[in-house]
Order: structure tokens, then sequence, then C-alpha cells
């Protein structure tokens, strides 16, 4: 039987992925996102418009999105509720944000320069995509809070033991995406790691312990 229920959040489960963008002192921001889906060789990304990442993408109009494996998940929530914005919103500062200059050293992660665009890639991440922005539509009606930004993929960069001998395409055995569910980690159909950003929404969690 189904019921009638006024969702908190609603992502269903989306791969994560750790956007790449340059600084107004061109060092080199990053902010995991899971709101992200692709059609052909086009990606649209869906940021809070509070998010330094989002202003960077429209003064900058280039990034990296780097494909997070679940191996990754312990980077990964090192960077949530951690922002490149000095002065936070109120409503980050209330979930717990923190402004954080150096996302790579927080998350222990390591740059590589990029090919075609200014912000640097994260070296752990599989697979790497290299991208322009074509377009920013803003989401919420009258009164928007956060925006799409179409972004045009103009160089992928993948780890060879991901790609199928003899072709362009990815294993998609071999690939084990990281997965956000309602602010939750998944990898291999599992909950595999308590998620600080879980806490900030205070989100139930059904089997995990929360982060220390």
């Amino acid at each position: 039987m189904h019921q009638t229920l006024d969702l908190k959040v609603l992502y269903f489960g989306t791969p994560v992925v750790i956007i790449s963008s340059r600084n107004p002192d061109g060092t080199t921001n990053l902010a995991p996102m899971s709101s992200a889906w692709w059609l052909g060789s086009s990606c649209v990304l869906g940021l809070g418009d509070s998010a330094q990442t989002a202003a960077n993408l429209r003064r900058e109009g280039e990034c990296v999105l780097n494909l997070v494996p679940s191996t990754l998940v312990d980077a990964v929530d090192r960077l949530a509720l951690t922002t490149g914005s000095a002065r936070p919103s109120p409503g980050k500062l209330a979930m717990g944000y923190r402004h954080v200059p150096d996302k790579f050293a927080a998350a222990g992660l390591s740059p590589q320069p990029s090919e075609l665009v200014a912000p640097d890639r994260v070296a752990q991440c599989p697979i790497q995509l290299e991208c322009e922005i074509s377009g920013t539509f803003p989401i919420g009606g009258p009164d928007p809070f956060a925006t799409a930004f179409t972004a045009e993929v103009r160089r992928a960069h993948v780890e060879q033991d991901l790609i199928i001998a003899g072709t362009r395409y990815v294993d998609p055995v071999a690939w084990d995406p990281l997965i956000m569910k309602f602010c939750e980690f998944f990898g291999g159909g599992d909950n595999i790691h308590p998620s600080r950003l879980a806490e900030g929404w205070q989100m139930p969690h059904s089997r995990l312990t929360p982060a220390a």
C-alpha cells in the first residue's frame, strides 16, 4: 500500500562527483556533490547558489568532474560540511559547515594538473572529466535557491584498468561508483560509511553509527 508523504529530500541514488573549480586566488576548490546526470557528452550539475563552487563556475566557466569510486568514501566524507567560502551562509553555519581553504589537504587527496582547464584534477579518482560550462538555469521558481549548470565534456581521463580492452568503453563491472542515496553512502549495493552530510541534514540513520 502506498502512503502519501512529503519527502524531505529526493536523492534516490546518484553517483558522487568531486567538482574541481578555480577560486578567485587561483587555487583549486573541491566540492563533493551528487546532483549530476549525463546525456551524450553533456552533464547537468545542480548546485545551491550559496556554494563557492557555483560562484566559481559562473566566473570561470570551467571545471573538472572527478568521478569517485566507493573506495574513496573516507575522503569524500572528510570534505562534507566544508566550504571554500570564507563567509559561509547562515544556513550552512547552522548545519555545521566550516571554511577550509585547502580541500586537497583536508581530504587527503592529491592534485593533478589538467590539460584543457585551469582547475586541478583529483589524482586518486579513476575517471576525470575536464568540462566547459555552457549554460545556467535557475531552480526554485520565482525565488531561485539553486542553479542547474550544463557542462560539456572536453576531455576524459580514465584509468587503464577500467577500460574494456580494444574499445572506448568503461567496464561497468570494474567500475564501482560511490553512490549517495538520501545523504547516505553506498558502494556495491551496501551502506558502506557513516555520513556527516546526513547528520547535517538531520537524516535518520537506519544501520550505521554516525561518524564521530
